[in-house]
């Protein structure tokens, strides 16, 4: 296990993960035959290097729960949570100090393995708001890494309210979360999956930039099997691939790596079933970009059906 983990975990310049550590339909591309559900979080942190911690939004974890995540991921493993709705959402970050310390209480043992606390605000947050996100910048604990997440329209024209915006990030040393939800929208909504996440997901400009050290692009790519369904319909919606969507980040990417940024990379599908495999492929698209200046590990999927396969994951330089 040591040295599977010498892999992606490996002191870095780059993050990878997904939406989530646990999936049912993950069996045979993650886990492999005879993993409980208990131990998907550490088969997953043999593959990659972050997740989404998307569960401390909707509630608090208990302490026990904090606990088996630290013990389950090797040390270089990075989560990244977001900050309760309570405090985001319905307190809009004012009059919430005591659900803040309570929070970071309950989260301290992962305060090491915690890359980035993410502060997701609603779409009615907007530059009027920018007072309490500076005043609340100054009230959260010092020392740790923030990104915000902003869905206003304000924060995406160009204008006098997105600067403000990046002023005040770039000021406080947080990092701007960038949603690319492009491959998403591009997909009409043929399924129930689609449907939902176009519910869901932001529709909103990419604009890639890095206002601290730690950018976070989510990309929201388009799941396989609706890719090759429309394809084969002919659906004139389905105007790029991910691939196509992706090759944006084939330069952006590189770039703030060159810079000595440690940029974050989640990538999602509509119902995440093929999140793995877009991950590692795209993953790989960027490995060979950039080789030539910066060495990316080599990671892969299992590739054999879980019954063949031995408890050891694939992962190597």
């Amino acid at each position: 296990m040591d040295e599977l983990r010498s892999g992606l975990n490996k002191p870095s310049h780059f993050r990878l993960g997904l939406a989530m550590w646990s999936h049912s339909n993950w069996q045979e591309s993650v886990y492999g035959h005879g993993i409980k559900q208990a131990e998907r979080l550490a088969r997953y942190a043999t593959i990659f290097n972050t997740v989404e911690g998307n569960t401390s939004f909707y509630a608090t974890p208990a302490q026990q729960t904090v606990m088996n995540w630290h013990s389950a991921t090797p040390d270089d493993f990075r989560f990244t949570f977001k900050l309760p709705h309570t405090i985001t959402h319905q307190k809009l970050l004012q009059y919430c100090g005591q659900e803040l310390k309570d929070f970071f209480q309950v989260m301290a043992p992962l305060i090491d393995k915690t890359g980035i606390w993410k502060i997701q605000l609603p779409a009615h947050f907007g530059p009027e708001n920018l007072p309490v996100l500076a005043q609340f910048l100054n009230q959260v604990p010092q020392g740790l890494t923030y990104g915000v997440e902003v869905k206003h329209a304000a924060f995406f024209a160009k204008g006098e309210a997105e600067r403000a915006l990046n002023r005040l990030l770039i000021d406080k040393k947080v990092n701007r979360i960038i949603m690319d939800s492009r491959p998403l929208f591009a997909l009409p909504p043929s399924n129930a999956a689609i449907i939902d996440a176009h519910k869901k997901k932001p529709r909103v400009p990419v604009h890639a930039i890095a206002t601290a050290n730690h950018p976070v692009v989510r990309f929201i790519g388009q799941a396989d099997d609706a890719v090759t369904r429309l394809a084969q319909q002919g659906a004139s919606a389905l105007s790029k691939d991910n691939d196509a969507f992706f090759d944006n980040w084939l330069a952006q990417l590189p770039q703030w790596l060159t810079e000595g940024r440690e940029p974050y990379l989640f990538i999602h599908t509509p119902d995440n079933e093929t999140a793995p495999e877009l991950a590692i492929r795209l993953y790989q698209k960027l490995r060979s970009q950039i080789a030539t200046h910066i060495q990316l590990a080599e990671i892969n999927l299992l590739e054999k059906k879980p019954e063949e396969t031995s408890p050891q994951m694939g992962l190597s330089w």
